[in-house]
């Protein structure tokens, strides 16, 4: 059994990726900001607790003792740069604290490169309103260069998550490029999977597409 520590653990990707951990058997510490408001989490060998991820105190504190960190967490009320940027150092800084070393991150699919060294967001074509959004990414990976942890962004598909979906258990993976695209959508349910695989057992490093 392996204790996975998830963080953004309220939203779609997190609370599929505390089901996954926990159908394995794994034991986790689901963190959101307000415990309260998220008591539907809490079950048979999940531990809910509030916390602040762009705070390393914080981080060093609920990481402790756990094998594996994931995060899915994201803040749409503050600019994707900042936020992604403080919740990227402060987890780096936490988990280094509480010797945690295996950091699984969920990334956003324009970070991923269509040519060597030209990432999608980089596209002309590319919306301008969502480009802020994936301009955090990027931040979250220059600060991640740095990074004395073990870690992986895993970026799913450009197009929306289907969180109806049912999980299928099978996901591709890449390297830092864009993968040739299907028309099945990738589930939360199996981006959940991919994320428990490579907390539970590392197999990928860096920047990593995962695709349907």
């Amino acid at each position: 059994m392996t204790r996975i520590v998830v963080f953004g653990a309220g939203g779609r990707a997190g609370r599929r990726a505390v089901e996954e951990a926990t159908a394995r058997g794994h034991s986790v510490t689901a963190v959101v900001r307000d415990a309260e408001s998220h008591r539907s989490l809490a079950g048979d060998g999940v531990q809910v607790v509030s916390g602040d991820v762009t705070d390393a105190a914080a981080v060093a504190s609920v990481a402790a003792g756990h094998d594996a960190a994931i995060t899915t967490a994201a803040r749409m009320d503050v600019p994707a740069v900042e936020f992604f940027g403080a919740a990227t150092k402060a987890l780096v800084a936490g988990l280094g604290k509480a010797g945690v070393r295996r950091l699984v991150l969920l990334g956003m699919g324009p970070v991923l490169e269509t040519a060597p060294g030209r990432r999608l967001l980089d596209d002309p074509g590319y919306p301008a309103e969502y480009r802020a959004f994936a301009l955090g990414h990027v931040e979250q990976l220059d600060v991640l260069a740095a990074a004395d942890l073990d870690w992986v962004v895993l970026a799913p598909p450009v197009t929306f998550l289907d969180d109806t979906a049912a999980r299928t258990g099978r996901y591709r993976t890449g390297g830092a490029a864009l993968l040739e695209p299907t028309d099945a959508p990738l589930s939360y349910a199996d981006l959940a999977v991919a994320l428990v695989d490579e907390a539970e057992e590392p197999r990928h490093r860096g920047l990593v597409a995962v695709w349907p």
